[in-house]
This record gives C-alpha cells, sequence and structure tokens, in this order.
C-alpha cells in the first residue's frame, strides 16, 4: 500500500546477457509478527517497474506471481498483500485466484473524493468480502468520512512515516474501538518504532528494520499473440473441450503455462492437474478466457512459434502416433506431454529439471524427462533419433520397440504435417 520506504526498492541490475523481456520480476517483503515470524509476504511487480499503478498492472503483477514465479517459491503458505487500484477491484482477474490465499490493499480515495463517492465503493468491497477476499486499508480508513467502509476492514496498515509518532497510541485506540480489524505497522525503521507499535499491543510489523524487499525472477515462455488470440476465439465461440485441447496440444508454451497455472496454490485446488482435458474442463469456458485475456496482456507481440516449439510439438504428436501402436490410451496422453515438453530447458535457459519443478505432470512422464527411465523413456528416444540422422540410432531404438521402419516413418510424416496444420488453421 505504501510507496516509499517499503516498496521503492530498486531493481538490481540484470547479469548481463539475460533477456529481460522474458523476466518475470517480483519483489517481496515481510510481514512478520511480534516474534518476527513471518506471516505474509507484500508483493510489488518489479517487470512493470516504470509503469504507474493501473489497474493493469494489478492483474499483471497477480498474474506473473501465480503464473511464472512460482507461487510456492514465492510466498510458500503464507498470506500474500496485493496492492489495488479502485478500479482493479472489478476486475475479472480475480475470479482466477482463491480468495483464502489474498488479502486486497485498497486505498482511500483522492482528496477530491465526494462523500457519494466513498459510499458508491461499499457494495464492491462487500462483494469481495462475501466471495472470501479480506480487505487491508491505510490509515485514511480511521477519517470520519469513511465510517461506512469502517466493517469492510480485516486489516489496518498504520504507516509510520505518515504521522507522527506519538499519534500512534490514539490510532491503534480508535482501530481497535471502530473496527475488528488487525494493525500492521508498516515503514518500521527502528528498534524505538517497532517496540512502541508492539507495546500499543500492534500484532503485525513490516518495514526495513525486519527486511528489506527481496526480489524474485523467473525466466518466462510466453505464447505468440496469435494462438493465444485463437485460443479467444475458440473459447468465445464455445468450443468443444476437444477443440480447445487440440490447440493446446499444437503450442507447448501455451499448455505449459496453463498447467503451471491451475496447478499454483493461489488457484486453490486440492488435486494435481496433469492433462489438458482436465485442465480446461476445471477451469471452465468463462475462467479460461479470463486467462486467455490476461496471458495476451502480458505476452510480446510476435508472429508464430519459434522452431524449437515447432519441435516440441512434431516431437509430442509423433510420440502420440507412436505410443497408440503399443500402449493404452491414457499412456499415450502421457507420451504427448513427454514429447512436447521435452524441449523446455531450451525454451526457458534452464536445466529441464528446474523448468519441471514448476508444473505438475504425471510420474511416467518425469520418469522418462529426467531419467530416461519407464514405459515412454524409449519412444522418446527414438523420437529423438529420428531428428537426429543417426541410421544406427534409428535402427536400434525401432528395433527396441518392435516397430519397423515404415511404420515410425509413416508415424513422422503424420506428425510433421499435424504440427505445420497449426499455422493454416489460425
Amino acid at each position: 500500500m505504501s510507496t516509499s520506504a517499503s516498496d521503492a526498492t530498486a531493481t538490481p541490475a540484470l547479469p548481463e546477457g539475460v533477456d529481460d523481456s522474458n523476466l518475470a520480476i517480483i519483489a517481496r517483503q515481510a510481514i512478520v509478527n511480534e516474534k518476527r515470524e513471518v506471516y505474509g509476504y507484500e508483493l510489488f511487480d518489479r517487470s512493470t517497474a516504470h509503469d504507474a499503478h493501473t489497474a493493469a498492472s494489478d492483474a499483471a503483477l497477480l498474474f506473473n506471481a501465480l503464473s511464472y514465479a512460482g507461487a510456492e517459491a514465492l510466498v510458500g503458505q503464507k498470506t500474500v498483500f496485493i496492492n489495488c487500484t479502485q478500479e482493479s477491484l472489478s476486475g475479472g482477474h480475480l475470479e482466477l485466484i482463491h480468495p483464502d490465499k489474498v488479502v486486497l490493499e485498497v486505498p482511500t480515495l483522492d482528496e477530491n473524493a465526494t462523500q457519494a463517492d466513498i459510499e458508491a465503493r461499499v457494495h464492491i468491497f462487500h462483494a469481495l468480502r462475501e466471495r472470501g477476499f479480506r480487505l487491508a486499508f491505510n490509515q485514511g480508513l480511521l477519517r470520519r468520512a469513511y465510517a461506512s467502509w469502517l466493517p469492510m476492514a480485516s486489516y489496518i496498515k498504520l504507516d509510520l512515516q505518515a504521522f507522527p509518532l506519538q499519534d500512534a497510541e490514539s490510532l491503534v485506540k480508535f482501530a481497535r474501538a471502530y473496527t475488528q480489524a488487525k494493525v500492521v505497522a508498516e515503514k518500521v525503521e527502528t528498534a524505538e518504532q517497532f517496540e512502541l507499535m508492539r507495546s500499543l499491543g500492534v500484532q503485525y510489523f513490516q518495514g526495513y528494520w525486519f527486511a528489506h524487499p527481496d526480489l524474485v525472477r523467473a525466466q518466462t515462455i510466453r505464447p505468440s499473440q496469435a494462438t493465444i488470440l485463437q485460443l479467444i476465439n475458440l473459447v468465445r465461440q464455445q468450443a468443444s473441450t476437444a477443440e480447445i485441447e487440440d490447440l493446446l496440444k499444437k503450442d507447448p508454451t501455451l499448455s505449459f503455462n496453463l498447467l503451471r497455472f491451475i496447478n499454483s496454490s493461489g488457484f486453490g485446488l486440492s488435486c494435481e492437474v496433469t492433462s489438458f482435458r482436465h485442465a480446461v474442463m476445471i477451469l471452465g469456458l468463462k475462467k479460461l478466457f479470463r486467462w486467455a485475456a490476461l496471458l495476451m496482456t502480458t505476452s510480446r507481440t510476435g508472429g508464430s512459434p519459434p522452431a524449437v516449439g515447432q519441435t516440441a510439438v512434431v516431437r509430442g504428436r509423433l510420440m502420440e502416433l507412436l505410443s497408440a501402436e503399443l500402449l493404452p490410451p491414457e499412456e499415450s496422453d502421457n507420451a504427448f506431454v513427454v514429447g512436447v515438453f521435452s524441449l523446455l530447458d531450451v525454451m526457458l535457459g534452464v536445466p529441464l529439471g528446474k523448468a519441471l519443478e514448476s508444473v505438475a505432470l504425471p510420474q511416467p512422464v518425469v520418469d522418462a524427462l529426467l531419467h530416461n527411465t519407464g514405459v515412454l523413456a524409449p519412444f522418446l528416444e527414438l523420437t529423438k533419433a529420428c531428428e537426429s540422422g543417426d541410421d544406427a540410432a534409428f535402427a536400434r531404438s525401432a528395433n527396441a520397440l518392435q516397430l519397423t521402419n515404415h511404420q515410425v516413418n509413416w508415424s513422422h510424416l503424420q506428425a510433421l504435417t499435424w504440427a505445420e496444420n497449426l499455422d493454416t488453421n489460425e
């Protein structure tokens, strides 16, 4: 909620050669209890550090936190505090997160606001609270004009740089008398400030005296906007699950982002989603549209997917076709995932094991990708041999699966044709 000490930390320079356009950069600052144990984190988006704080930047922060930085690594099971504009409180992006995970920090209105403007916001706060969100306000809430907002507060953040320290006692007493909110002392920069606020019964603290904001960076892979637009059009046309699944299969960056998002802690599922069809069914068309729209706003413009993405699609389809000859249907689905995610290390520029940490996958898929073991590993080996031009490796891999040259070559041709149809189907 603050804009100086707590969240004005400059983003350190990135290492030379790192493409910052592919980085999600999120700063977090700990909120601690009186024992200095971490209670939660306030998040700030550093990917758009030079932009004004807007409804769009609020949506981007939540989206990046859930989709790219890996919510578990970023905040674990702690409470997340997110700054909001008044406009973003009505945003569809809030439908994509689990309310139990997030506290929305709400600003009071500017000095030109009328009493009618203030009262007009109350129904929005009611709706958010009914959905399970908790709201935090700054000390501006304690002014007479905001009396109707007082019951809406789960937290009140007192900015110790915004008022004389001798006023702290009266503010804390007022907050206790007229709200059920927990008080957070923010911008705590000295031991004296901490001891005073603790003696007044304040439960939570935030500021440089405890911790400076630290940065979490995550390399991202973002689909082309043309592909995202195709997904949006399918959803708007209320296409079948099978049609949407087909598009996800054809773009590994799109499917990777979807699985990573839907399995993030912020989404609030109790089970892991490991198939594209399951992901589409869990989200439903409305939320899938919201997700695709947010992905569109955070993706760069560009043409068709890069060559490595095309290769991954071919691998996935080829493995699916080859395994369909020998394995049950569910293993054939897993074979597709193995092929399509086998180049994630190249796409992300990190080791494959690191790339797979942020997405839930069935164990047979992990075994094949990371350990070259299990029922799917020989199919991946054969698929790679088809690309290599190594006749001996090709023959060895095909023989191990008891597949003829004709079977493999025909499947490879079908996979190439299937992948090339992505562009013509747009």
